[in-house]
């Protein structure tokens, strides 16, 4: 199979087991109705690793916590090209062990917990959407650190996977953060002790699986606990964006640029279709390239990827807005100098002003306008004869405890 093809449910893990039979190596990729994608990575026939799916930073940022809690992820820094491959977590834990920061049984356990929460979400995603599936041998990963049997993982997961919907978890994905909507009613029912839990971690920052590790229980209890509190609206379980790791490049505050290159790339951040179709139209008839994410839970892992010039920022989004956008992206020095242009229709001074406070670079009203548009990405980008610095490094991870 070489051509994404729709796959019925009930054939999908089927083809799990053709790439066991076929001692397959390369990807196996799938991808949702919904637009999530997975990918497991064969060796051999037995999967090496896998990517995809809600909050790959944060995933990697538990496992890690949970498995290899010596590292300090606070104080660690990735050169951007350390995640800009599809396997970069993969890449991470490949330098941290030739650097002798984590064993290779850390590792194995990492692996094995990454494959079963990715079975998982997968299992939940294909009761609410359609699949396409594809093979690709574009990406080998020669010598693995780990090997899992497909066939193993299927099965842990129908079995999981049951337990949750038994539990009446079917639609609650463990990737939502629960937030308190009604401390007050809850405070009449559970005693001062609890309450006071409650209110410290149902605060819409730690996902359900998070939470599970600070309490340092399974996820399917933490889950089921909260579930007679979420029927009755007391507890909200809202999606949060992904927590990407801090990024730098060593020597340079801003990306340096060449002649006669790949014209700048700019991103646009909006959910809404129109406003991106017109600013594509408006740059590509500049020469300029450009992106669109309508997603704004994915906006953070895809700007990190594609590193664009200039970033066009809408401010009201559901999930997360332009503000928390923004503020996330100056906590990452590889964008500390990006220009972060905020879109509103809004034209307000406490608009503006916040907007400076989080660290914008300018701020457009709508509609549109092109005349307007081009006069501030002429402001700050010098137009197609420059382009992005294609530097080749190579990948290294550096920290203020030198990892």
């Amino acid at each position: 199979m070489t051509n994404l093809d729709v796959i019925e449910t009930q054939n999908l893990f089927n083809e799990f087991k053709k790439c066991t039979q076929l001692q397959y190596n390369g990807q196996l990729n799938i991808q949702s109705s919904k637009g999530r994608r997975w990918t497991f990575y064969y060796r051999l026939g037995r999967i090496v690793w896998a990517t995809g799916s809600d909050h790959p930073f944060r995933r990697w940022r538990r496992n890690i916590a949970q498995y290899s809690p010596g590292i300090d992820l606070d104080k660690m820094r990735c050169r951007y090209e350390d995640i800009a491959i599809d396997y970069w977590d993969y890449n991470l834990l490949e330098i941290l062990y030739k650097r002798q920061k984590i064993q290779r049984e850390k590792i194995h356990a990492i692996v094995e917990s990454t494959i079963a929460e990715l079975f998982f979400d997968l299992a939940q995603e294909v009761d609410f959407a359609s699949m396409t599936c594809s093979r690709s041998q574009e990406v080998i990963l020669e010598m693995p650190m780990s090997f899992t049997s497909a066939d193993m993982s299927i099965k842990q997961m129908q079995e999981t996977w049951s337990i949750w919907s038994q539990a009446g978890l079917a639609n609650i994905s463990p990737n939502f953060s629960p937030i308190l909507r009604r401390p007050e009613q809850l405070q009449q029912l559970v005693n001062p002790s609890v309450y006071r839990n409650f209110v410290s971690l149902i605060n819409g920052k730690f996902t359900l699986r998070e939470l599970a590790l600070r309490m340092k229980q399974d996820v399917m209890p933490v889950a089921r606990s909260l579930l007679p509190y979420i029927l009755k609206g007391i507890i909200e379980l809202v999606k949060v964006p992904d927590l990407p790791l801090i990024v730098t490049e060593p020597g340079s505050s801003t990306p340096k640029r060449r002649r006669n290159e790949v014209p700048p790339l700019v991103a646009c951040v909006d959910d809404s279709p129109q406003v991106c179709k017109i600013l594509e139209e408006i740059m590509t008839a500049h020469g300029l390239r450009f992106i669109k994410i309508q997603d704004a839970v994915q906006a953070l892992p895809i700007i990190i990827q594609e590193k664009p010039d200039l970033i066009f920022l809408d401010l009201i989004m559901p999930i997360a807005s332009g503000y928390e956008i923004c503020t996330q992206l100056r906590r990452i020095s590889a964008f500390a100098e990006t220009p972060v242009v905020i879109l509103t229709g809004n034209d307000g001074l406490v608009d503006r002003v916040r907007a400076k406070v989080v660290g914008s670079t300018d701020f457009i009203s709508k509609p549109i306008v092109a005349d307007r548009v081009m006069n501030v990405v002429r402001k700050y980008l010098r137009m197609p004869t420059l382009s992005n610095n294609n530097n080749e490094a190579n990948v290294e991870i550096a920290s203020e405890n030198n990892l």
